[in-house]
């Protein structure tokens, strides 16, 4: 037995009309804004990150030539780490310009007289940008936070190895 019709018309929207309203709100609000922007016209929370991830890699790369100005004898076990650090540097600046005028790097720490002690600052140092950087990466989205974790993991690595090699 079918169901007797409705004795009046339900006033009113329909649910699906809502439902489409909704999500077509939700999408015209979801591209209306950059979710990265800062809001003031400032650079990205990503450029900003980018922007200090570069210039923490090139102090880290002033910091292994100054080690290697002073102690030639580790060019050889030090070179390939170096040349790792330039490819960081290079990786953070590919394809965007600087967003704010870098200021000048401090000069970097002053290099011990011993080979094991420099390699143990640089240790240090890397150890220490690596752990700085996995802490950024909940702050980045997507690819440049992909690029953050590889670059830690890289640099964590290169703590070891210079940890080992200063034994």
């Amino acid at each position: 037995m079918p169901y007797p019709p409705p004795l009046r018309a339900p006033s009113g929207p329909r649910r699906r009309s809502l439902l489409t309203s909704a999500a077509g709100a939700a999408l015209l609000a979801g591209c209306s804004a950059d979710p990265d922007s800062a809001g003031s016209g400032g650079p990205s929370a990503t450029a900003r990150a980018r922007a200090r991830a570069a210039r923490d890699s090139r102090a880290l790369l002033e910091r292994y030539d100054a080690v290697l100005a002073s102690h030639p004898g580790l060019a050889e076990r030090l070179r390939p780490l170096r040349a790792q650090v330039a490819a960081h540097a290079a990786a953070f600046t590919d394809g965007a310009t600087p967003t704010t005028a870098t200021p000048a790097s401090p000069s970097p720490a002053p290099v011990p007289a011993a080979e094991k002690d420099a390699l143990a600052g640089l240790a240090a140092a890397e150890r220490a940008l690596a752990d700085r950087r996995a802490k950024e990466l909940l702050e980045v989205p997507g690819e440049p936070a992909r690029l953050l974790a590889s670059v830690a993991a890289a640099g964590a690595a290169h703590a070891y190895l210079l940890t080992e090699a200063a034994k």
